[in-house]
């Protein structure tokens, strides 16, 4: 039988804020953590740090003394881009970005974790209330309005108490899935690398300009836009997992502006493109007809006629080359790899008929891997909707001491 709880608005419950502007002049080389966006997600998955920011023991000692600072048993939950990634504070010693996050504290008669899970269960309309088109933001308003059931506090303990165990193993079966999907994709990787490496004396070792007719970039100059024309990507219709162009959200340039433009900065089918500013190092191959053009943080590599299409790809995606874009890249706000460094780039120059048979291999290698990622895949997102299944029952009252270890026959099937 289901059991109905009364359902509370946040801000009934305790105080939704954020913290106190901190400005990147006041980041320091040692002190006290600071978290954004990124490090919070990571906390709230219970992985380890990975970007280290600081700012001062004197300056968050300030801001401790006027405003205050996270206590244990706070949550913190991501307010920009991926939304609803919750920590509940269990170290008091760090600082965190305005807005990125928001910060929920002084609850009374509600439990941290009870309120992390129904917030958990109710992640599809913490999303329905974001909004923003390029990034997702969830208003700090609106979260204050934001609903959620409030039972007696024994019931919410032994509410968690069941979840815990039943997350147990749904968490740990889903780092495990995570690790070989990791782990798959390191094969490949090092497959790879280790056939651009080897030092084959049938292959010279020459720059990248020596096997290719072009390599150039994108329009330095601000498109027109117009309602219809030729599609225009920017780095973000790049797919980086898939390397491929995603044509779903681009604005068009007028067919005039496009045919204006140099034989060499039009892709045509059998180029790569190549992203060379923030997340560069991507190689993307162009493998249709459409027209369209792109902005100046993509390069374009058009191969010669001694030089096969996937070869040079797969020679692209290597380890090993870019390890050459770290070593050249420049720049603070984002880094970028020049045009000339991108030339320079040591690469083997194989002989034709090897390269058709390392495709071969590779092409093999790839689509074997692709299938045990798709497994890895399906199953956490199974997973992932075991979870969600419990925590819908959990918070209509058909939550029974018997699910932990319905889940673990869930997990083992």
């Amino acid at each position: 039988m289901k059991i109905i709880w009364e359902m509370v608005a946040l801000e009934k419950l305790g105080k939704i804020t954020s913290s106190k502007r901190i400005f990147k002049s006041e980041y320091v080389d040692t002190g006290v953590p600071f978290y954004r966006t990124k490090e919070i997600k990571e906390l709230a998955n219970g992985r380890t740090i990975s970007t280290e920011l600081y700012i001062s023991q004197n300056r968050f000692d300030e801001i401790k003394r006027k405003f205050g600072t996270p206590e244990i048993g706070d949550l913190l939950i991501t307010a920009i881009g991926t939304i609803g990634e919750i920590y509940v504070v269990d170290n008091t010693n760090f600082y965190f970005k305005d807005g990125n996050v928001l910060w929920l504290k002084d609850f009374r008669d509600i439990d941290s974790y009870f309120l992390k899970y129904s917030l958990m269960a109710f992640i599809d309309q913490l999303n329905g209330i974001s909004h923003g088109s390029a990034y997702q933001a969830l208003p700090i308003e609106k979260l204050k309005r934001h609903k959620i059931p409030k039972p007696p506090l024994p019931e919410q303990k032994r509410i968690v108490a069941i979840l815990d165990e039943a997350f147990e193993g749904i968490d740990r079966a889903i780092a495990n899935a995570e690790k070989n999907l990791s782990n798959s994709r390191e094969l490949f990787e090092s497959y790879l690398n280790a056939i651009f490496t080897q030092k084959n004396n049938r292959w010279e070792w020459v720059s990248l300009s020596e096997i290719t007719t072009d390599i150039t970039d994108g329009d330095h100059q601000p498109p027109p836009k117009s309602q219809s024309g030729i599609p225009f990507i920017t780095i973000s219709n790049i797919d980086k997992q898939n390397r491929k162009v995603d044509f779903s959200n681009t604005f068009k340039v007028p067919p005039e502006y496009f045919e204006k433009l140099k034989s060499n900065r039009k892709p045509r089918k059998g180029d790569l493109l190549y992203t060379v500013t923030g997340s560069y190092g991507i190689p993307v191959i162009v493998d249709h007809d459409i027209d369209f053009c792109f902005q100046r943080h993509i390069g374009l590599i058009r191969p010669n006629a001694e030089t096969n299409l996937k070869c040079l790809y797969y020679i692209l995606l290597s380890r090993y080359l870019l390890t050459q874009a770290d070593e050249c890249a420049t720049g603070t706000a984002q880094k970028t790899v020049s045009l000339s460094g991108l030339r320079r780039f040591s690469v083997p120059k194989i002989p034709k008929e090897q390269q058709e048979i390392i495709v071969t291999e590779l092409d093999a290698l790839s689509e074997k891997i692709g299938r045990l990622e798709s497994i890895y895949h399906q199953k956490i997102a199974a997973l992932k909707e075991l979870k969600q299944s419990i925590l819908q029952k959990a918070f209509t009252g058909e939550l029974t001491a018997d699910t932990p270890k319905a889940a673990k026959e869930e997990i083992a099937a």
